[in-house]
């Protein structure tokens, strides 16, 4: 699917994301980007353990494609369905760029509710395994 009038930096996260490189994330966000996941009440905050975060989603993540996007200027919402093990989702990404056009605001809504506990489990059991999680705890609020 073609998207047209993009931001240069959602149309550079879409390529990211296409290409299953989560390494390229990092540049596409301020060193303040806060990102709030649909499986629990609470913030990341800083580019490199959003990076990781988001990094370990997209390897939890299968078939994952984006269906609409929505938005001009600085904010944006970016339809999505993937799978998450046997269960299918759907969610919105709603992105909100800073003045010098990186992501400064990351949020994820996500269903359905049975889905949305399998990603959390997966991401928990990733996270619990990845060492530099340990000096991320900082920048969970």
């Amino acid at each position: 699917m073609t998207f047209e009038n993009l931001h240069p930096t959602i149309s550079e996260m879409l390529d990211v994301v296409a290409a299953g490189d989560d390494t390229a994330i990092g540049p596409l966000l301020s060193d303040t980007v806060r990102f709030q996941p649909p499986t629990y009440w609470a913030t990341w905050t800083g580019r490199e353990p959003v990076a990781a975060v988001l990094g370990h989603v997209g390897a939890v993540f299968s078939d994952f494609r984006y269906r609409r996007i929505m938005g001009s200027g600085k904010d944006w919402a970016l339809e999505f369905q993937c799978k998450v093990g046997e269960f299918d989702a759907v969610g919105v990404d709603l992105i909100t760029l800073n003045d010098d056009g990186l992501i400064q605001d990351f949020e994820v809504v996500m269903r359905p509710h049975k889905t949305v506990g399998a990603l959390r489990e997966a991401m928990n059991q990733r996270v619990m395994k990845d060492a530099r999680f340990l000096k991320f705890k900082e920048a969970l609020t």
